[in-house]
């Protein structure tokens, strides 16, 4: 950077003056030269700490201004106004506020883990408030800030002139702890930036008098003594991977979490108590993005947000909604809101006056060399002073010794100054007791020789002003005992000047003396077992099976599947849920609690979602709209719900196959569905598949190669084919192929997966010849393998029309075609029946339930409804009036979760 102003310097006295006296130089070169002049100036005096104070120049200033205005710890307030005036007017000429907000900040106890200033008045709040006008306030150094302008009067460090020369600036304080890691520091300069995170004083201590006695100690070393930061705030501190990258290469993050617990309210209401917040969090906004995350349906469960903080510290209260999930709600809140905020770190302080990055071992080395320098000039300021008062004392000493001789003298001389040339003339014999004294105490040996000693004008001045009591045999003792006092401090300087091992014993034994004064427990917790920050919610819900209803309107819940009781074919029913505005539930089925779902919605979109995000509901509610879980537009209506398998390794082995009413097929890997952009699929939803006008997404299922694709109708046909054959789409935005021929206004009204069976149709159809109970029975040809095969794999097709008229029928009169065809009869539809609903494949331990267009429900066994030949017409399940119609049917099957 220097070569570079040089060069450009160089550069622009090439172009010579013209004849008026102008110098016209290079806009480009003068603009760098500018620039680099100024972002130095913003490193080096403005935004970048000093390693040593671990201060700013406007920090330093306003401590240093203070201290020269006596405004210490044990003296009384100052108006902040005074002090800022003080500062703007002698160190700092910039405005008023900047320096006002500086100083306040070192009065923050949520800003700083150790104040600087003892603020008394409204310094401001972690809500953001801001602080009273200076006028009203008042302040003076904080006490620990006496050991970073202690021995400011020593010749400790160097001093500059201000910016008008009237008066002079320390060029930094003589900091007796590191109070760059103590108190840490944010800035931005150019090009740059610092962000060092706040520590506790004891462990910073402890790690600096253990490097001292140990240089060899690694930055793994010094982390096991400091742990990690320790913000004012308080908090949980997460990733100790990211303290230790801080820590090795001065650049790295950690995740602060705040400290919460739980509170009951009542029997079954819980609240979350939040202690501490994270470090620079604002408080107010914090409750703002809680309430906003809240009012979103973001987070649901939460019925109240109160803030009962006071001066005891903070104090946050969001109370649940009954039989809610605590824990997820609060780990909803660590992901959603700043409760839970990352600390980027960037140690970046001026070395020698250059901006360096630095790592801890670095930081607390350049620190003890500092503290060094600054006990070596201290030393040798206390060396000099203790000389120059044993150097008088010497004097009295040598004054006792010839009393007569020196009255005599003053009584021969004409005034005073003849006196004291009288007594530096005058060579004094010594003894060999004294003669050592002086080889201690002189700078240099001039006033010696020979044995004799003659006396300097400092000594004779001295002797001249000594009152007669002073010639006291008491007095003499006592300036005896004063000498040996002041050579005692001599030889302790000397000692430590001359001795490595005796300075650093002092330095220590002065930082010891602040941590016993100063030292704190940690605010910050640092958990040893780190918590996964890719939390997974769903092993605090317990696994359960529950029936999830999706209304034609859009409104969705979900209910345990106990509180469903079974009732026999030709029951009436109950009431399911309330129904209004012609509402009535269009998708019932049957999931566990860990289940993931696919949603698929009228406009060909895919959005993922929890089944237990869903709300929970009775029987009788109607639950919430869909649009406040998912981002569904107002006209988008969903259309399919695919529960996907809760081991996400079996997503892999399955194909995904869509169907619309217009009897288009697409067949894709799963994988390429449920993983394509997880995030957008929760946030904003994907496009699924590419759809015809007025065509709709009737069905969407799993599959598998070894299966067969079953579509029905709604005249009653049905058409069964290999998966197999269904060629494997690789995108999503294809319209895929045909998989029925409808004829006049039929459309295809479900979609189902069967089980393929390779034996040859010929045997099947001897297989069938058989009723169901012998062929259930084995009382077909039981030594046939064929037969036993057949057994063992044979599925049934419940059939149910909008009237309530069903049956079963055995999958293995439904030949396997191409697809493509019109398909046969699968039930046969009448005006009495009206128009089937859906057909798909059911166990003899299933059941069945069957909603209406009125809101009623019933849940009927599966064994109770008849098994009918493929083209009968069925019997009557439900029994519903004739204004109602059944608009959903779904089967409920057991979850095995083991």
């Amino acid at each position: 950077m220097k070569s570079d102003i040089e060069k450009n310097k160089k550069e622009d006295n090439q172009i010579p003056p013209n004849k008026t006296g102008i110098t016209s130089v290079s806009l480009e070169n003068e603009m760098r030269k500018s620039y680099l002049d100024y972002a130095m100036s913003v490193i080096v005096a403005r935004s970048v700490p000093d390693i040593r104070d671990g201060l700013k120049p406007v920090h330093r200033r306003i401590l240093y201004s203070m201290n020269e205005s006596n405004y210490v710890f044990n003296k009384p307030y100052r108006k902040s106004a005074r002090i800022v005036g003080d500062v703007m007017g002698k160190y700092h000429p910039h405005g008023d506020a900047a320096i006002y907000d500086a100083m306040v900040r070192m009065a923050q106890d949520f800003s700083m883990r150790l104040e600087l200033i003892d603020g008394q008045g409204n310094f401001g709040s972690m809500d953001g408030d801001p602080p009273a006008a200076m006028r009203y306030t008042e302040a003076r150094l904080a006490k620990i800030a006496n050991y970073l302008v202690d021995d400011l009067d020593k010749e400790t460090v160097d001093f500059n002139a201000n910016y008008d020369e009237t008066a002079f600036e320390p060029v930094v304080l003589p900091a007796k702890y590191p109070n760059i890691l103590i108190n840490g520091a944010v800035g931005i300069a150019v090009g740059m930036a610092t962000s060092i995170p706040p520590h506790n004083l004891r462990e910073v201590i402890d790690a600096t008098i253990a490097l001292i006695e140990n240089n060899n100690l690694s930055v793994s070393d010094l982390n096991k003594i400091i742990k990690g930061p320790d913000f004012p705030t308080g908090g949980i501190i997460l990733n100790k991977e990211g303290i230790k990258s801080t820590y090795e290469t001065g650049r790295g993050s950690c995740t602060i979490r705040s400290k919460t617990s739980f509170e009951d309210i009542n029997k079954d209401k819980k609240a979350i108590i939040i202690h501490e917040i994270p470090f620079q969090v604002n408080k107010s906004r914090l409750l703002e993005k809680i309430a906003e995350t809240v009012n979103n349906k973001i987070i649901e469960g939460v019925s109240d947000i109160r803030d009962e903080s006071d001066r005891k510290g903070v104090r946050i209260v969001i109370e649940l909604k009954r039989d809610v999930e605590h824990e997820i709600i609060l780990n909803k809140l660590f992901k959603f809101t700043p409760l839970q905020s990352t600390f980027s770190s960037n140690i970046l302080a001026l070395n020698d006056g250059k901006p360096e990055q630095l790592n801890l071992k670095q930081i607390l080395n350049a620190f003890i060399v500092f503290r060094k320098k600054i006990i070596t000039k201290r030393t040798i300021f206390n060396l000099n002073q203790s000389r120059k008062k044993a150097h008088v004392l010497i004097g009295f000493v040598i004054s006792n010794l010839n009393l007569d001789k020196i009255l005599n003298l003053i009584r021969k001389s004409k005034n005073t100054s003849e006196a004291k040339k009288a007594l530096m003339n005058e060579k004094w014999r010594l003894g060999e007791d004294i003669i050592e004294l002086v080889k201690l105490i002189e700078n240099n040996e001039e006033n010696l020789v020979s044995s004799k000693y003659s006396l300097s004008e400092e000594q004779s001045k001295a002797i001249l002003e000594l009152r007669l009591h002073r010639l006291t045999s008491l007095e003499r003792e006592e300036i005896k005992t004063d000498l040996n006092k002041v050579i005692k401090e001599i030889n302790n300087y000397l000692e430590i000047l001359n001795s490595d091992e005796i300075l650093f014993k002092k330095m220590k034994e002065e930082m010891n003396i602040i941590k016993e004064e100063f030292s704190t427990e940690r605010k910050s917790i640092i958990l040893e077992n780190q918590p996964d920050e890719n939390y997974d919610e769903i092993k605090y819900i317990q696994k359960e099976d529950i029936v999830i209803t999706l209304s034609h309107r859009g409104y969705i819940k979900r209910v345990p599947l106990k509180n469903y009781k079974s009732q026999k074919r030709g029951g009436k029913g109950r009431t399911g849920m309330a129904t209004r505005d012609n509402d009535f539930v269009s998708q019932i089925f049957v999931v566990s609690t860990h289940t993931k779902l696919l949603i698929f919605s009228s406009f060909g979109k895919v959005y993922s979602l929890n089944s237990y995000d869903i709300p929970e509901g009775s029987l009788q509610s109607r639950g919430k709209p869909i649009i406040n879980i998912l981002p569904i537009k107002n006209d988008e209506i969903v259309s399919a719900v695919v529960p996907l398998p809760i081991n996400e390794e079996e997503w892999n082995k399955l194909y995904i196959m869509f169907a619309t009413s217009f009897g288009m097929i697409r067949k894709n890997k799963l994988i390429d569905v449920a993983k394509s952009g997880q995030q957008s699929l929760r946030e904003s939803g994907k496009t699924a598949i590419k759809l015809n006008k007025d065509d709709k997404l009737i069905g969407v299922n799993l599959c598998r190669d070894v299966e067969d694709t079953f579509l029905s109708t709604t005249d009653g046909k049905c058409l069964r084919f290999p998966i197999a054959k269904i060629r494997l789409h690789q995108g999503l935005m294809s319209k895929g192929v045909k998989g029925i021929k409808l004829k006049d206004k039929n459309k295809v009204i479900s979609m189902c997966t069967l089980i393929h069976s390779k034996i040859d149709i010929s045997i099947r159809k001897e297989f069938l010849k058989y009723s169901s109970g012998m062929r259930k029975d084995n009382k077909t040809n039981g030594e046939n393998s064929d037969f036993i095969e057949l057994r063992k794999q044979e599925e049934f097709i419940f059939s149910i029309t909008s009237k309530g008229i069903g049956k079963r029928s055995s999958a293995y009169e439904y030949r396997i075609a191409n697809r493509g065809g019109y398909g046969i009869t699968g039930i046969i539809k009448t005006n009495k029946s009206g128009d089937v609903i859906n057909s798909f494949p059911v166990e003899n331990d299933d059941e069945i339930i069957l909603v209406t267009n009125g809101g009623k429900i019933i849940r009927i066994p599966v064994k109770d409804v008849r098994i009918a030949g493929r083209s009968t017409k069925g019997v009557s399940i439900f029994k519903i009036p004739d204004t109602e119609e059944i608009v959903s049917v779904t089967k409920v099957k057991l979850l095995d979760y083991e």
